[in-house]
This record gives C-alpha cells, structure tokens and sequence, in this order.
C-alpha cells in the first residue's frame, strides 16, 4: 500500500494483513485469548419497562440491579447479564438494520430442549410488542433447531437447542 496516512498506527494497521503483522509491543506476547467469556451484553431499548417484562415474565429471568438516572435494568438468567438501555428519545430512536447497520446482528441464547423452544414460541407468538421473524426450525441443515424473534424494543434474539433433533426424528 503506497496511500498516505497522519497516524502512522494507521498506516501500519492499514498494511497490516494477519495478526501476527500487528504492531510489536514491550509487554510479553499473548499466547492464549486474554478474555475469559462474557461478561455482560447491553442492548439499547426503546420501552424498559416492557424489555424488562420480556425477560422477567417471559423468560423466567430475574432483575439484578440497574441505574434509574441512566435509565437502566440488568436482568440474568444465572449464567448471562444483560443490561437493558433505555435510549435517551425512544420516540426518535432508529431501529436496527441488521443488514445495513454495523453492530450486534441478533443475540442468541441456549435452550435446554426442542420442547422447550416450541413452548417458548407458542408463549411469545402472543406476546405484546415481540415480533417472531421465524419459527423453530433446523439451522441450515441442521442439527441444532432455533428460532429468532424480536423483543418488545426491537432487538433481535435467537433461542437454539444445539444439537437437537428435528420433531421427525424425535418421535421415533
């Protein structure tokens, strides 16, 4: 690349083409990932109160603190936390595109069984504001069955059973 850049950090990631090209640094090298999982996701919402009633009373979660300057409730299923957001004008807020639109494409949570799922979206079909985009189904050719539906705000969330098996081959 023969381009000029002001930064030379951004000249150099520029030409940079693999990790190993990045930069050199005095701190000693990063020989496994330096992250250990996640530690909480926040998602952007443009009604709390009916986010929050998503989680809680439609998927069993439980409330574990928040901000109510900010305002803000993290919810968690014992394993994930999430903080719900709420956007400072939810009236002009702009909804995600998630082909258009750089940033979390949809989030995706485990499901322990195929029954659980199809209760899930018999549950949600019915739930004010949710949007199901599609009903459990393999993903790809499978094995794992999931489905995507949008919570009350908008944000899109995945529920997959990983592994399971299509409704056919369960009942055998």
């Amino acid at each position: 690349m023969t381009g000029l850049c002001a930064s030379p950090v951004l000249a150099h990631s520029a030409q940079a083409e693999t990790p190993s090209e990045a930069p050199s640094s005095t701190t000693r090298p990063i020989t496994q990932p330096i992250t250990q999982g996640v530690n909480h996701i926040a998602l952007t919402v443009t009604d709390l109160d009916a986010s929050v009633a998503f989680f809680v009373d439609g998927l069993g979660w439980r409330t574990a603190g928040g901000f109510p300057d900010y305002p803000s409730v993290f919810v968690t299923d014992g394993s994930v936390f999430v903080t719900l957001w709420r956007a400072s004008d939810p009236a002009n807020a702009i909804s995600f595109d998630r082909k258009n639109n750089v940033g979390l494409h949809h989030l995706a949570f485990t499901v322990p069984d195929i029954e659980t799922l199809d209760e899930l979206h018999t549950k949600m079909a019915d739930w004010p504001g949710v949007t199901i985009e599609f009903s459990p189904e393999p993903n790809g050719g499978g094995p794992t069955i999931h489905m995507i539906l949008r919570e009350p705000s908008g944000n899109r969330l995945e529920f997959a059973v990983p592994g399971g098996r299509s409704r056919a081959q369960a009942k055998k």
